[in-house]
């Protein structure tokens, strides 16, 4: 039985200080499914004071240690793979083959990918008669999403653990459920009392907490960049280190030789994914001007087999947005993108149809956006693809760079060279050619806007570690 009026911290499943809840509400039905617990300051305050304790010790165990605690985490999790994936289907709308596949599973991926890590990882390394000696940087405060709750839980605190460092996590108010499991995951395969710990609670209350804590030595921030900003803010008094991953906006550019049915298709079906709720979803997708009316056609084909619908029904293949805040932004962006003047290729406003309740939004598709529509600018964080028109191709590079935002890019064509050129050029953290996968074991993060700092691989690793010159050391 999940303790969802309880935390985990200092190893046991504790009473908050307070007696506040909040109702998780079914996105697919508009049920309510249960209640939470809410935290406050006093409980991160007990989670901070366990997090220091367990640092004095769990800071000094060895590589071969962690590696031994990482496997049987690794070993539990995978029992417990399809709860996870029926918990996040159930309180994000995701359809549960892809939430017990792709959700669950790419917090699995992560652990595994950071175990690869740790075994080798440099931990020391000499330069001159210098030792340079990697430490955990101390207690870390987490925040994480609901969009893909798993997948960004994992990637947190498995470097974390890694390194040496002890946390507290607060994720997301609206998927609580599969964070629960994950620290009856970690509890279970004997994480240490005191090293990991989970309080449930909202931004302004327990996140802002967290980020002004001064026994917290790092943030790690993952959601909105209005929110990451309010982050830093209140981190910057105790100058602690802050990572964050924040918004994106990103461009999917069609060069001229392209195998454009195949381009378009597979862009239109990644905006789509996960209903749109991706920070790196390619949503303004840019194309020859001369190709503008076949690109839309190509698009409107994929929208049009999307099927929204229960996320446990078999023929499902989009379920709806997290909540009802969500949809209504939505549909406002949608409504802007028809008065603005882009073309309504497919999807609009309101419902599906036959669906009557439930936080479903049509796969929506507009053609002959320009750049400075609110369509365009700002991440709308649903099935909403933009289709750009571009002269030549530094007008589409331009075009591509013309945002706030720089977490991801994309680029298809059919000479490689012609797409890596391109690619050099974008101005984001991560770019995937010709439908490339991203690769775990590289890094994550974005430029401007979209953040800084790194997470996956050897470079989340990195992020929760100090690095100390000890000079003499050879002498």
């Amino acid at each position: 039985m999940v303790n969802r009026l309880k935390f985990y911290i200092d190893g046991s499943w504790q009473e908050p200080v307070s007696k506040k809840t909040l109702p998780v509400v079914n996105p697919a039905n508009e049920d309510v499914l249960y209640a939470i617990a809410l935290g406050s300051a006093a409980d991160v305050d007990k989670a901070v004071a366990a997090a220091r304790r367990a640092f004095e010790t769990y800071s000094l165990t060895t590589r071969e240690q962690r590696i031994e605690l990482m496997g049987r985490i690794i070993e539990v999790y995978k029992r417990r793979m399809k709860e996870i994936g029926g918990a996040i289907s159930d309180e994000m709308g995701a359809p549960l083959g892809f939430a017990e596949r792709f959700q669950a599973g790419a917090g699995l991926g992560h652990i595994m990918t950071t175990l690869e890590v740790l075994k080798s990882y440099p931990f020391e390394e000499p330069l001159g008669s210098a030792m340079l000696v990697r430490e955990p940087i101390g207690v870390v405060g987490m925040v994480t999403p609901w969009n893909w709750p798993l997948n960004q839980i994992a990637c947190k605190v498995a470097p974390a653990l890694a390194a040496g460092c002890t946390m507290i996590l607060k994720p997301s108010e609206y998927t609580p459920t599969s964070a629960l499991i994950f620290a009856e995951i970690l509890d279970e395969a004997g994480v240490p009392k005191g090293v990991f710990n989970l309080i449930n609670g909202l931004g302004p209350e327990v996140g802002a907490a967290m980020s002004a804590h001064p026994g917290i030595d790092m943030m790690s921030f993952t959601g909105s960049t209005r929110a990451g900003i309010d982050v830093v803010q209140r981190a910057a008094p105790t100058v602690k280190r802050v990572t964050q991953e924040l918004g994106g906006k990103s461009p999917n550019i069609i060069l001229e030789d392209a195998d454009l049915a195949k381009a378009i298709a597979g862009g239109t079906a990644h905006c789509f994914n996960n209903t749109g709720q991706s920070c790196n979803a390619p949503t303004r997708m840019l194309v020859p001007l001369a190709k503008m009316q076949e690109a839309a056609a190509i698009a409107k084909s994929v929208a049009d087999k999307t099927k929204p619908g229960d996320p446990r029904g078999a023929d499902t293949t989009m379920g709806p947005v997290v909540n009802r805040m969500q949809w209504e932004k939505i549909q406002g962006l949608i409504k802007k993108g028809i008065d603005e003047g882009a073309t309504l290729v497919t999807g609009g406003l309101g419902l599906p149809e036959g669906l009557n309740k439930g936080f479903f939004v049509r796969p929506t598709v507009f053609a002959d956006v320009t750049n400075d529509m609110t369509i365009a600018r700002e991440e709308i964080f649903g099935p909403v693809l933009s289709i750009i028109g571009y002269k030549t191709e530094d007008d589409a590079v331009s075009i591509a760079n013309d945002t706030p935002y720089g977490l991801a890019g994309y680029v298809s064509g059919g000479n490689v060279e012609s797409a890596r050129r391109v690619a050099r050029r974008i101005r984001a953290g991560n770019v995937n050619l010709n439908g490339a996968q991203n690769e775990r074991a590289a890094p994550f993060g974005g430029y401007k806007q979209s953040g800084n700092g790194r997470e996956w691989g050897r470079f989340g690793v990195e992020e929760y570690l100090e690095v100390k010159a000890v000079a003499g050391w050879g002498v």
